[in-house]
């Protein structure tokens, strides 16, 4: 009898409700309720048998109804550019750990490196009504912004910096970056050098502080370009191998080079393996990202660590303190980065 009132349910319905496991049970609602939610509000008994009925219907709770009628919504939305882009993995995993352990579930969705996309998924975002938004850099789209404004969702923009965020801000400044890259090789006394980096936004704003960083502290011609391969986002190893080959090809003085990721670093470590040249002594490299691989490589690479952890944790603990308390003690918060020098430089 309780078998066929299930298969009733999944028939007429497409999923068992709350009101099917009152029925089947012989209870209210309101008692399933608890005993899903509150259970220490009912008898043992009780509890049991909506355990019981929970795994033999396969009942799963309607989160968005539940949602809707607390008018309180428990879902936290994410972008990130790419799911196969290891660098933001830290965050990813504090964010998702901070927000679990306050009872918040984190969405991921990929938003890519084309920012002519922004306005639509914001909107796409928006029209689902989660309880936060975290995003992965700065919001330029005027329209877009507006919009998050207006919404009263709190946001967090992350992994870069700006004066005038949307709402919170986790991050640091991709100029400043560029500029330690270029001084690190300045120091070293390379003379020459060059650039293979990624054509995203932050990844060329990183670019061109190291250029003109470069430039200035090298006394060079100002006529006389620092040559740059620009590699599509996201960039693979073999990227990197193309791209020193690329610039050794029509640059064989150069001295130095930054790439802006360290995927494409560990490409241009093979090739230059590859052509005979001693790293060092002949070629200085360093990466952005201090990936889990980077301290492994042949030689180990110099880079430039970004604490991705801190980084999630920060914006899970602003986002709560955001929706459960209507404000935060800081809005800003710049975490900073780290070269980290190793045998490449």
């Amino acid at each position: 009898m309780e078998r066929s009132t299930a298969r009733r349910a999944r028939k007429n319905t497409g999923r068992v409700t709350l009101s099917d496991l009152a029925a089947l049970i012989g209870v209210t609602k309101v008692t399933v309720s608890r005993a899903l939610n509150t259970p220490e509000l009912v008898s043992v008994n009780t509890l049991e048998r909506v355990r019981a009925a929970v795994q033999q219907t396969g009942y799963t709770p309607d989160l968005i109804a539940g949602s809707l009628a607390s008018n309180r919504s428990r879902l936290i939305v994410a972008l990130i550019p790419a799911m196969a882009g290891t660098v933001f993995q830290e965050t990813v995993e504090a964010l998702t750990t901070g927000l679990a352990e306050t009872g918040y579930q984190l969405l991921i969705g990929q938003s890519g490196y084309d920012e002519s996309r922004e306005d639509a998924l914001i909107d796409a975002i928006l029209g689902r009504r989660p309880a936060g938004i975290v995003l992965t850099g700065v919001v330029h789209s005027q329209h877009a912004r507006q919009k998050l404004r207006e919404s009263g969702i709190p946001v967090v923009e992350t992994w870069d910096i700006t004066r005038e965020p949307i709402d919170m801000l986790v991050g640091f400044s991709h100029e400043k970056v560029g500029k330690a890259a270029a001084q690190h090789l300045l120091a070293q006394g390379v003379k020459r050098a060059a650039v293979i980096a990624p054509g995203d936004r932050r990844s060329q704003v990183r670019t061109q502080a190291f250029l003109k960083a470069f430039a200035k502290g090298a006394a060079t011609d100002p006529a006389v370009a620092i040559p740059v391969v620009t590699i599509p986002s996201p960039a693979n190893m073999g990227d990197g191998r193309r791209g020193l080959a690329s610039l050794l090809d029509e640059h064989a003085d150069i001295e130095g080079i930054f790439c802006g990721a360290d995927i494409l670093a560990l490409g241009a470590l093979i090739e230059a393996r590859a052509r005979g040249l001693d790293i060092p002594r002949e070629l200085r490299v360093v990466g952005y990202g201090d990936l889990n691989f980077a301290k492994d490589t042949d030689p180990p690479l110099t880079t430039i660590r970004i604490d991705g952890t801190r980084i999630g944790k920060l914006a899970a603990s602003l986002l709560v303190d955001r929706i459960q308390e209507g404000e935060v003690d800081q809005r800003v918060v710049d975490v900073g980065f780290k070269l980290i020098e190793r045998e490449t430089s």
